[in-house]
């Protein structure tokens, strides 16, 4: 639910165009139970039962109130009880939900048809994300849908038959977190998690035939802490994260305390070293930036998801620290070793800082630990950073717009990579310092996800690769409205229509963002939701702050204690669509996830009656109980502690669950959780709707999904994320009233 979470398995989501949270909070399945009822579906609008039709009312849920005292101000809890997962009443409760939830769904007339295109809409081509170039061979994650999950695959580069090296579709439920090709490229280390925890065991597989090596090794990061490997120069072992292991903290301390062990291939995972991190921090986070060759090696650290990066270059078996939390460093994908936050040219490293630079600049680090400004600030924010032969991309992004610049070893400009110029945005780019091909991956509102082969000496592109689509996506057309947020900051907000779909001023429309980590949110492949645009329904996303848009400044603008900004943002967007006329008060949904889930619950609370309906995925709701879960630990830089009074106050200010008030008519509601989410605490979830169902004065449901084998989505199946794709499009037509045909 962080930066860190940028995973090239988050691409996946992109490619299939499911629900887009963040970069990779991909939402889980829908009940099985609540896809198979099947009534008739009505023809005409007005068939449509209200909300208060809906068979029986919500369980009850007994209350049992806690009352916690911060800094003088006593906090009532009544439902404390619902977070203890293991109780007898817990589970029986979670049951009772799911059977109501599971009714309700099916009850709305023409979820049977929703369901069936957005099966359809999904079944694209093969998809492909995450490449990764490592001695010509080009290495990568596949999918053909309805694959549940994607396979690990190469090809000979720049040409060459793709070959699977690793298949995870035999064993039910297991999933691949992580993929990193040794510098030779005759091995290839891979992480897998089961059931939605995302708790990584590394294995690796030999390139020449496929055949696996005996080398497991588990506690391998993933969920609470990003997993991260960095293959030695000669190819005979690694150094990867690694929390501690059973036995050696307590129980309780298991989530924490990552450090970097080296490996060496053939040996037990208890005979690998400590390199570096012992006793650094419980909540350090790693990343790593690695040369072509192996033999250049830094490591980017973090304490905690809202902090900046401390940067260390390797000297011999020692590290050495060359750029400090000053720099404002950002490390962000904590999946990619040859690009991103920092990347090797030659012997120098490449690395964007914020330091003075809301937008980035470019830093252009030696072996001894100088660093000089290769790339002052640009009106463009920088997002990555990737070495080609003699030069760099940069991947820059303004709002919802992106592109690419090539710049020389010098930092002069060279050209505009020519890709798309409006609707798309840039994902995985594959490069190396000695060559002057790069392979670049966009997705957008219209395209599935394609790979260009970029020549950087001619600047030519040519497509290599391409996800046809089950549809037509050519009228999909784009409207940007900007909003005007309670400080006076313009919040871009684009609107996906139809071609021909006009203002109407009661338009159903469904409003997302993100807005946390500095994760900037892009165009996104429409895939399913293009059932809800033939319907006639527009989908918006709006660019709030909180996330990375507009650069490092666009973030710490929306977070801590300028957390209310973003939520004002998302505010002021929803607003300006019905100024615009898109849509009204009582035809707006909106829609998000983890962090997205918290800007859901502020607004629920905070504007009760701005809209009609809502779908929140894995949410935090309960501000002032998150840190307790293990990955709450490590938000508190992104959004604070209530152990310093000045935190609780701006915590408390908006904490959602603390803001259910009795007899408020609140909007319809849809909740998802995982059980085995490592994220977010699925008991925030169970307290939400629990507060919710017994404080609204409306007939509209507040529903609750339990899934029982899943996570935060990360590693969701194909299945899943069709599933719950189409249960929160169901809930909104019929929340939305949109038409059941057009």
């Amino acid at each position: 639910m962080a930066r860190r979470t940028l995973t090239h398995l988050g691409n996946a989501a992109c490619a299939l165009g499911v629900i887009m949270l963040s970069a990779c909070n991909k939402p889980a399945a829908m009940p099985a139970s609540a896809r198979s009822a099947k009534p008739e579906a009505s023809s005409t609008p007005s068939a449509r039962p209200s909300a208060s039709a809906t068979p029986s009312a919500a369980p009850a849920t007994p209350k049992h109130d806690v009352v916690d005292s911060y800094f003088g101000v006593e906090v009532h809890d009544p439902y404390r009880w619902l977070e203890d997962a293991g109780a007898p009443a817990v589970g029986q409760w979670i049951a009772e939900q799911n059977a109501y939830t599971e009714r309700v769904l099916g009850s709305f007339p023409g979820h049977e048809a929703i369901d069936k295109r957005v099966q359809e809409l999904s079944l694209t081509s093969t998809q492909r994300f995450g490449p990764m170039l490592a001695a010509s061979r080009l290495f990568y994650l596949q999918q053909t849908p309805p694959q549940p999950q994607p396979v690990l695959a190469w090809q000979p580069w720049p040409e060459g038959t793709p070959r699977v090296l690793v298949d995870p579709n035999s064993s039910g439920g297991t999933a691949i977190t992580g993929v990193w090709p040794a510098p030779d490229g005759r091995y290839v280390a891979y992480g897998t998690a089961e059931g939605g925890s995302e708790a990584t065991t590394i294995h690796v597989v030999r390139v020449a035939d496929g055949s696996a090596t005996p080398d497991s090794l588990p506690h391998a990061g993933g969920g609470t802490t990003p997993q991260g490997l960095a293959w030695d120069a000669d190819g005979k072992g690694f150094v990867y994260v690694r929390l501690p292991l059973p036995g050696t903290v307590p129980d309780s301390e298991l989530e924490f305390g990552a450090a970097l062990y080296h490996h060496i291939l053939g040996t037990q995972a208890k005979d690998d070293t400590l390199t570096f991190g012992k006793d650094l921090s419980p909540v350090a986070e790693y990343s790593f930036a690695v040369s072509d060759d192996g033999k250049h090696r830094a490591i980017l650290v973090h304490f905690g998801d809202g902090d900046p990066d401390l940067v260390y270059l390797e000297h011999g078996s020692s590290w050495q620290r060359v750029l400090g939390a000053e720099a404002n460093v950002r490390s962000g994908d904590a999946s990619v070793v040859h690009g991103g936050a920092a990347s090797w040219l030659g012997d120098k490293l490449l690395v964007i800082s914020y330091q003075d630079a809301p937008r980035g600049k470019l830093l252009e680090v030696s072996e001894n630990g100088r660093s000089r400004q290769l790339l002052a600030e640009q009106p463009w924010a920088m997002h990555s950073v990737f070495a080609i032969k003699k030069g760099f991309l940069l991947v820059m992004v303004q709002g919802p717009d992106w592109r690419v610049e090539q710049y020389d070893v010098q930092g002069r400009h060279v050209r505009t990579v020519p890709l798309p110029a409006q609707g798309t945005s840039i994902g995985d780019i594959a490069s190396s310092d000695t060559s002057d091909q790069a392979l670049i991956g966009i997705s957008g509102w219209k395209v599935a996800g394609q790979w260009e082969r970029y020549e950087a000496v001619g600047g030519s592109l040519n497509t290599v690769f391409q996800t046809t689509p089950s549809a037509d996506y050519s009228r999909l057309r784009t409207h940007l409205v900007m909003a005007v947020s309670k400080d006076g900051t313009q919040v871009p907000v684009t609107v996906v229509s139809m071609e021909g779909v006009q203002p109407a001023g009661h338009r159903p429309a469904i409003l997302m963002a993100y807005g946390g980590y500095g994760i900037a949110e892009g165009p996104r492949f429409l895939g399913p939701y293009l059932a809800w645009l033939e319907r006639g329904g527009v989908y918006a996303v709006a660019n709030i702050r909180g996330g990375g848009e507009f650069g490092e400044g666009w973030h710490e603008a929306g977070m801590l204690e300028r957390k209310q900004n973003g939520f004002d943002d998302f505010y002021a967007a929803a607003e300006a669509l019905k100024k615009s006329q898109w849509t009204d008060a009582a035809h707006l949904g909106i829609l998000g996830g983890s962090n997205g889930g918290l800007l859901m619950g502020a607004e629920l609370t905070q504007h009760p009656d701005a809209f009609r309906a809502v779908v929140s995925f894995v949410g935090i709701y309960d501000m002032l109980r998150a840190e307790l879960w293990p990955n709450g630990r490590y938000n508190v830089s992104e959004y604070g502690t209530v152990k310093n009074k000045a935190d609780f106050e701006w915590l408390y200010a908006y904490s959602p669950l603390q803001h259910v008030q009795a007899g408020i008519a609140y909007p319809a509601v849809l909740l998802e959780t995982g059980e085995n989410d490592p994220r977010v605490a699925p008991w925030q979830s169970r307290k939400f709707a629990a507060a919710l169902q017994s404080a609204t004065s409306s007939d509209r449901p507040v529903l609750l999904l339990t899934r029982m084998n899943a996570g935060h989505g990360v590693t969701a199946s194909f299945s899943q994320r069709v599933g719950n794709t189409a249960a929160a499009l169901t809930f909104f037509a019929h929340e939305l009233d949109l038409p059941e045909r057009r």
